[in-house]
């Protein structure tokens, strides 16, 4: 295997140097699947196929972004470094010869492999771009045909990089018509360190050639010429082509251009390159190229006059191109001229630190550097916090280097004292004075060490914005989350919310001081309040230093196979069926594990596409293969979901910015923002520092539900400082009842939560780190440890400091951590690299430790035996350990949402409906958890409601009136304001007489109508304003109509109908006229349509216990459920919708249906249609049985549907027995009064009654079944369930 991968490399390498030697070239216009949805090429993919040419380097050049550079810069530096792995590893061959004979006989082999490895270490990567240039001004729009003309621009060294980016970026920012375009007075203005080339026939002068006006070309390139100098390129294309559905004309148009470019060439002196303009990196992709563009433009591959490119844009070797422009041989080697002149240089920097303005009453960066002294400075910053010097003079000396030298440090210094005062400051107010010994050391330690990474202004910019959205903005603040919420200091400065000596947190976990790395504070706001503090930090920095940052969305499985389908012309059923062939969870591999989801594996491992592979119809295996071969492509942009950057420097200094719409709060939907044209993962490597503002939903929730608390009981809650131990909180998590509570909502948490019977915070801390894969086999142990059922034990008995909270079971890397110092004297940096390597399982790292761990484990007198047994325990257990930090944080998020459910409950479940108010399944679940809770929930009512879920005098939830369709926010407000002001509304007529008729018109007054927010008003019904008058006028006409003439008189000075008489002016208060009463359906029709749900009843009440009790499945359940093949399932619903379409295999069906407790669809084929299409019709409800089969013996398996039928005609007959489960001690009176009843009830009783009676007195259960008959009602269960009397039917 090592021979052959040596004859490998040596064939490579040798192809390498002869390729170079007969065809001087690079590729100078290259277009990789960053040109969106028009390159087909990764940036990887480009450089591979450059280095197996041969080539030197190549030149990135995008359509109008700079979004691959990074991507490109990156992926040659990982190559170059391997490469020079590889010398390294040759000369050590050499070095380790066993004889100088044998040295110098393998010498020639060796050194000539070594002098073409470096010949890939010298690869050169251009970074360039294919921009569009204005005809006039960049920001005229005035024309609308001016989309730009083409311009290569290419950067020959680092002032030519930052030129690019300059005008790359205004292009985007100011230019962006169509396209991004720049101009040639930006060009001008930028031009130093920029090479242009004249492009393809989309560029400006073979434009002017194509329309005869070669005058104009002609000036045009003299602008250039006299511009750019030598650094100006008129470049020649030639795609000749013979291939089937390719572009002919585009090379008969390179033939008619390119003499006159090489004549205007040669007269104003002007040297002459060829390219090839590549889309994609071998000839046999230009078909699955030729179908991202029909993707791209919306055209199916049929289409005569659709775009179509020559199919000869590939990433051609050097002989191709030679056999391309054999006439013109200074064409190529003039590629290697522009190559030559390219800089090598690196477009990474150090943490460029944005500014951070520090008051001037503490002082002045200028008094500082008058006051202090180099020397002093190199002391402070190369010595321990302690002042013990412990770095070599050369090791000191690269420190300052590597912090920016002395002119920086006087920055870091100032903004460090200025953060030892504030963290002081903020010490006394957490813990008192005078701190603890303890304390002193940890603040000193970690202040240290935020200065001499060079971070102190990092910590005052977070601390800054966070104080003002809690003090200032009125925003909600995370407690913090991840590893920051170890650090001292960041709780001192209010970073964090969670003291970490309270809990063992380790501020090592954040910054270690053994690597240099930028620390990474996560914040979390209220979901409304984050676009104001983005607001606050825009303001303060500058909108031109702050930016968001840009995400790239690729064609996934599923949606490559629709895109391909819908060009190919293949039937949308056919792509449907194909794309949901892809399996929600893939199968294992020959590994073990759970495959990655790409078409690759799909077509390797899953079977249902080996039939579609092998199909007869083309378009079903063109469809498939050219999916195979798009999937991956870029497909658009769009904007990290919280990363920020913040920046010392306009952003544009460093690195490119493009614009996204901005989809925050409050913005207009046209509002643009600054985004970085490089992503996330790799936008800290230039220097600029992100930060992530996350909208977490439950501090919302929070934040509403003190909201509600205010208003209707007038208690202000500080959060923050609620009781960690109360009761009832508790008490809450002892029974389970978490629903709607943050973290601890799932039902298998509810589970362990009543079998843990939590007592102390760290018992939650500690479930929430366990309640994950892995770790989750542990709960049981750790359950069985707390109540004495298994015995605490401890390895070494002086572990029991950090285990005994968890009752002896490692449960947080932090553990691991501190008993590594504990044990065997680890150092901080040490203990955070053995976590980073045992989460990581870095092997080599994980044997030096364990050395380490070993050596002085014994050192402190602990058997070598014992240390091994802990070693591999936490080898074991250490890659699914969790972060405390994070896990304290959330926890305590969790817990102000418990202790608010237990001690405020109907408030704090309107603040979950208000929250859930447009996902209707979330919003039932939640209704159903108030119902369980005996809080109402009720309709809205313009005397009870608020603007969202309010909660009334009675403790009962409404919904509010801005969930009314129809009806906005300013409304609602009017409403509110004026019954706040003047009391609650007496009648309609007082409604109309005092809200201002502007807010209210016919539509807004009729739907508050059909959503019951009159119903309080008990003298009219709904019906009854619809009720019409001798006119043909409907009361709801005219009583708005009466409410605008009240008020047009009110306003009149002369009071022209009624005086001043207050009675006489309601005395025309038209009459009503009692209208018929409403069909039930149709009122609760016009409620979901309203409100988005039935409020008054629901249209499958009647059927109430066959759906709920008679099925044995909801459709929630269905939903939800493991299918197991051969299990018959019966579900009922109303049908909500039916639509036939037509397949190739003749028509099917899409039936849609819903319970009480969500919706499902179903397909309905072949026979299956056949037999129950009928039953498609909407408000019909039914009875679905089926069972899950298999379509091919290794498929997934899918529900198919055996028989539907009305539920009609079963009503009455699903629900057959209920058995009572209770204490001896509730067989009372109301029990045989309530059974009494369902036994007298009308009709002849069916249900069988069955009683399992526990007797404590003898400690058994006994089972009686009575001969009475009773009548199984909603009614009787709900009783039932109101006593808390458990129950179970059909037994």
């Amino acid at each position: 295997m090592g021979i052959m991968c040596n004859f490998e490399s040596v064939f490579c390498l040798n192809h390498f140097e002869t390729s170079i030697s007969m065809t001087p070239f690079v590729h100078l216009h290259v277009h990789s699947q960053y040109s969106l949805l028009d390159g087909q090429a990764s940036v990887t993919g480009l450089v591979d196929k450059a280095m197996e040419l041969g080539m030197p380097g190549f030149a990135l050049t995008d359509h109008g972004n700079m979004f691959g550079i990074k991507e490109l810069a990156n992926y040659v530096n990982k190559l170059k470094k391997k490469y020079k792995g590889k010398i390294e590893e040759a000369r050590k061959r050499l070095e380790d010869a066993a004889t100088d004979e044998e040295r110098e006989a393998m010498r020639p082999e060796v050194e000539a492999e070594i002098a073409k490895l470096e010949k890939k270490v010298k690869f050169k990567p251009i970074f360039g771009c294919e921009m569009y240039v204005a005809k006039g001004d960049l920001t005229d729009r005035s024309d609308k045909t001016d989309k730009g003309r083409h311009l290569i621009v290419l950067a020959k060294n680092i002032t030519g990089y930052k030129n690019l980016i300059k005008i790359v970026s205004q292009a985007h920012t100011e230019g962006f018509y169509h396209h991004p375009r720049t101009d040639k007075k930006a060009l001008a203005a930028h031009k130093e360190g920029l090479i242009v080339c004249s492009a393809c026939l989309g560029g400006e002068i073979p434009k002017y050639i194509m329309s005869g006006n070669i005058a104009e070309a002609d000036r045009q390139v003299k602008w250039f010429k006299d511009t750019f100098g030598e650094d100006y390129y008129i470049e020649l294309q030639r795609h000749k082509t013979d291939i089937p559905g390719a572009n002919r004309d585009t090379y008969i148009e390179q033939e008619r251009v390119n003499p006159v470019l090489i004549e205007l060439a040669r007269k104003h002196d002007i040297k002459i390159i060829a390219t090839n303009d590549s889309h994609f990196i071998n000839a046999e992709d230009a078909e699955s190229h030729d179908r991202l563009i029909c993707i791209s433009t919306n055209n199916y591959l049929t289409e005569p006059n659709r775009m179509r490119y020559t199919k000869q844009e590939w990433f051609k070797s050097q002989e191709e191109m030679a056999a391309i422009f054999p006439d013109l041989p200074e064409a190529l080697s003039n590629t290697m001229e522009i190559l030559d002149k390219v800089e090598t240089y690196s477009i990474d920097h150090s943490p460029i630190m944005p500014f951070f303005e520090i008051p001037k009453e503490f002082g002045t960066e200028e008094e500082y550097r008058a006051r202090i002294t180099e020397k002093e400075l190199f002391d402070e910053f190369t010595q321990d916090e302690n002042g013990n010097v412990v770095l070599s003079p050369e090791k000191a000396q690269a420190k300052i280097d590597k912090l920016g030298g002395y002119d920086k440090l006087y920055r870091i210094k100032f903004e460090a004292d200025y953060l030892s005062k504030l963290a002081y400051e903020g010490a006394d107010r957490r813990y008192g004075s005078p701190l603890t010994a303890e304390l002193e050391e940890r603040i000193k330690f970690e202040l240290y060490i935020m200065k001499t990474m060079g971070f102190p202004g990092y910590f005052l910019i977070v601390q800054d914005f966070i104080n003002v959205a809690r003090s200032k903005l009125g925003v909600s603040v995370g407690p913090g989350r991840g590893s920051a919420a170890g650090s001292v200091v960041a709780y001192c400065l209010g970073i964090t919310q969670v003291d970490p000596i309270k809990y063992d947190l380790l501020f090592e976990r954040f910054l270690n001081p053994d690597r240099i790395s930028l620390p990474d504070i996560d914040v979390d706001f209220d979901d409304d309040g984050r676009g104001e503090v983005l607001h606050y930090v825009t303001e303060k920095y500058g909108a031109e230093k702050v930016a968001h940052i840009i995400t790239f969305g690729t064609m996934a499985a599923k949606s490559a196979i629709k895109d391909v389908a819908r060009v190919e012309q293949l039937p949308l059923p056919e792509s449907n069926r194909l794309a949901n062939l892809v399996p929600k969870r893939m199968p294992d591999g020959p590994d073990g594990k759970t495959l990655k989801t790409n078409l690759n594996n799909c077509y390797k491992f899953v079977p249902d596409f080996g039939p579609e592979l092998s199909s007869r119809n083309p378009l079903i295996t063109e469809t498939l293969e050219y999916a195979r071969r798009l999937e991956g492509n870029v497909r658009n942009t769009g904007v990290h979901a919280c990363g920020v950057i913040i920046c010392r420097d306009p952003i544009t200094d460093w690195v490119p910015v493009a614009t996204a719409v901005d989809k925050n709060p409050g913005s207009s939907g046209n509002d643009k923002m600054i985004v970085t044209q490089y992503e996330g993962s790799i936008i800290e490597d230039t220097g600029l520092i992100k930060m992530d503002f996350l909208g977490l939903k439950t501090l919302s929730i929070i934040k509403e539900a003190v909201h509600n608390i205010k208003e209707t009981r007038g208690i202000d809650i500080d959060i923050d400082s609620i009781d960690i131990n109360d009761p009832k909180t508790y008490e809450l998590y002892c029974q389970g009842n978490t629903t709607g509570t943050f973290q601890f909502e799932s039902a298998g948490m509810q589970k362990y939560l009543r079998e843990l019977q939590p007592s102390t915070f760290e018992d939650l801390i500690a479930m929430n780190a366990l309640y994950r894969p892995g770790p989750m086999d542990y709960i049981p142990d750790f359950i069985a440890r707390k109540h004495g059922r298994s015995p605490i034990t401890y390895d070494i008995p002086i572990m029991e400091k950090y285990l005994k909270d968890t009752y002896g079971v490692t449960v947080y890397q932090e553990q691991v951590m501190l008993l590594s110092r504990l044990l065997a004297n680890f150092t901080r940096g040490q203990s955070d690299s053995l976590r980073k390597a045992m989460g990581k399982k870095l092997i080599d790292k994980m044997n030096e430790l364990e050395a380490l761990f070993m050596e002085g484990g014994q050192s402190n007198g602990h058997d070598p035996k014992v240390l091994t047994k802990i070693w591999n325990d936490w080898k074991k257990f250490a890659s699914y350990a969790f972060n405390k930090s994070h896990a304290t944080c959330y926890s305590w998020v969790a817990f102000q949402t418990a202790w608010l459910k237990a001690n405020y409950p109907s408030e704090y479940m309107a603040a979950i409906l208000t929250r859930n108010r447009s996902d209707i399944n979330k919003l039932t679940g939640f209704m159903d958890e108030c119902k369980r809770m005996h809080i109402k929930v009720l309709g809205p009512d313009v005397n009870e409601s608020f603007m969202e879920f309010g909660v009334n005098s009675q403790g009962d939830v409404r919904f509010g009136l801005a969930a009314i369709k129809g009806v906005g926010e300013g409304v609602v407000k009017a409403i509110i304001e004026e019954r706040d002001a003047n009391g609650p509304y007496e009648s309609p007529y007082d409604f109309v007489e005092r809200v201002p008729s502007g807010a209210i018109n016919r539509r807004i007054f009729e739907n508050l109508v059909n959503a019951g927010a009159f119903d309080s008003f008990t003298e009219m019904k709904r019906e009854d304003y619809f009720g019409e008058n001798a006119k043909g006028e409907a009361f709801s006409e005219v009583l708005v109509r009466y409410g605008q003439a009240f008020h047009n008189d009110k306003l009149s000075s002369a009071m022209s109908l009624f005086g001043d008489d207050a009675d006489m002016a309601t005395a025309g208060r038209p009459p009503f006229v009692p209208a018929p009463e409403m069909p039930m359906a149709t009122k609760l029709e016009k409620e979901r349509e309203l409100v988005g749900m039935y409020l008054s009843a629901h249209p499958l009440d009647p059927y109430y216990m066959e759906l709920n009790h008679g099925t044995g499945c909801t459709i929630k359940e269905f939903s939800d459920r493991t299918p197991v093949e051969g299990a018959d399932v019966k579900l009922g619903g109303m049908v909500v919708d039916f639509q036939t379409r037509q397949g190739q295999r003749g028509p099917f069906g899409i039936l849609k249906i819903e319970d009480f407790t969500g919706s499902v669809e179903f397909m309905l084929f072949g026979q299956t249609y056949i037999d129950f299409h009928n039953y498609g019709i909407p408000g019909t409800p039914i009875l679905i049985a089926g069972q899950y089969q298999r379509r091919f013996a290794n498929s997934d398996l899918r529900f198919n549907i055996m028989n539907i039928q009305l539920l009609e005609n079963v009503k009455g007959k699903l629900v057959k027995n209920i058995t009572i489960e209770l204490d001896v001690s509730k067989m009372n009176k109301f029990l045989m009064t309530l059974i009494d009843e369902k036994v007298k009830g009308d009709g002849n009783p069916e249900g069988e009654l069955a009683f399992r009676v526990f007797d404590p007195s003898i400690n058994r259960t006994l089972h009686m079944s009575s001969a009475r008959r009773i009548h199984i009602t909603r009614g009787l269960v709900e009783a039932l369930e109101e006593e808390n009397i458990s129950y179970s039917i059909n037994d």
